[in-house]
């Protein structure tokens, strides 16, 4: 009977998750000019049901999801809990901890407080277009989303989540987040570059739902998009040699749109439409295997901070050099076809 019952269990996490597959196939279809959503997009989709979601907003709205929180956090699979954040993140053991600067980098407009020395640790976070040559070698950094297990929320429950300063602490309280946990400080600097971006314009977003991500790039870029995103984690921290380098966009005239994974409870995507930028496919040839890597220049630095920590690690100043970086694990970049 206890085998029945499991198996019944499993049927019925399997039947959610291909619900929600779907539910994201069809949005997808319905926005954009093609046939299937990437691996990682689909995999990031709600395991709830609509029963569920409507269900856990019921009980969001009437402030009772508090006692129902170990139940809600695993159906939906959010970070819930300090304890759950480090058990996920460290199942792989042979590299180091999350790098702290990791979370600064989408910081254009505010100065590095991360010190040099730790910033240069474990391979360049930034570095010049020259630097990235077939046959040479090139030391890669942390290429790991903190919290890459993740799902999105659906749409009808992000939308209804306190998402900002002002609401912190209910925020906390609503996901059981300790202070000063490792969380409690992702969730502060994620809300800074997001509540930055809200006062820079409409150029830049904060997506919390699946359905939002897809509709901010069409938005800005029309139905028909190429994606590209970086296939693994494996380089981090290894002196790579870089194999084949295939330029996929380099019309500086046309603005890509870059959307970045950010550590939270759920999954949120820092997004932003940038001028002046190229993307590159890189091959980086780690221990294991071949890393099919992706790789943005920002050839327009005039509005960065001048302490950014690109600067600092390869001198000069905004506006006057190129600065690339990797794309990290579950990060994205959005072209036009």
């Amino acid at each position: 009977m206890t085998r029945l019952f499991l198996f019944l269990g499993l049927l019925i996490v399997v039947a959610n998750s291909f619900q929600a597959e779907n539910s994201i196939l069809r949005y997808w279809k319905e926005n954009i000019g093609l046939p299937q959503p990437p691996h990682w997009l689909a995999a990031k989709a709600s395991p709830l049901n609509p029963q569920q979601a409507a269900m856990f907003l019921k009980l969001m709205e009437g402030n009772e999801l508090i006692t129902h929180l170990p139940s809600f956090c695993k159906q939906a699979n959010v970070a819930c809990s300090t304890n759950a954040l480090v058990r996920k993140t460290m199942h792989n053991r042979t590299l180091p901890r999350i790098a702290r600067w990791n979370g600064a980098k989408l910081k254009y407009s505010l100065p590095n407080k991360i010190p040099l020395l730790v910033a240069s640790q474990g391979g360049l976070p930034y570095f010049r277009e020259s630097m990235v040559k077939e046959g040479d070698f090139i030391s890669v950094p942390d290429l790991r989303d903190p919290v890459s297990y993740k799902s999105f929320l659906p749409q009808s429950l992000a939308s209804n989540i306190p998402f900002s300063f002002f609401r912190i602490k209910e925020l906390k309280k609503l996901f059981g987040i300790v202070d000063e946990s490792t969380m409690d400080k992702y969730i502060h600097n994620t809300l800074e570059i997001c509540e930055k971006c809200s006062i820079q314009g409409d150029e830049c977003t904060c997506v919390t739902s699946a359905e939002d991500l897809i509709d901010f790039v069409v938005e800005k870029l029309g139905h028909h998009l190429s994606v590209w995103s970086t296939e693994s984690v494996e380089g981090s921290y290894e002196n790579v040699r870089v194999g084949s380098i295939k330029l996929i966009h380099g019309n500086l005239a046309e603005l890509p749109a870059l959307c970045h994974s950010q550590p939270f409870p759920f999954q949120v995507y820092y997004c932003h439409v940038l001028e002046k930028v190229k993307v590159y496919a890189v091959d980086i040839h780690a221990r294991k295997k071949v890393n099919h890597a992706i790789m943005a220049c920002h050839y327009n630095t005039s509005a960065w901070n001048s302490n950014h920590l690109a600067f600092q690690l390869l001198g000069f100043g905004p506006g006057l050099i190129e600065v690339c970086h990797w794309i990290n694990e579950n990060g994205v970049v959005w072209t036009k076809l």
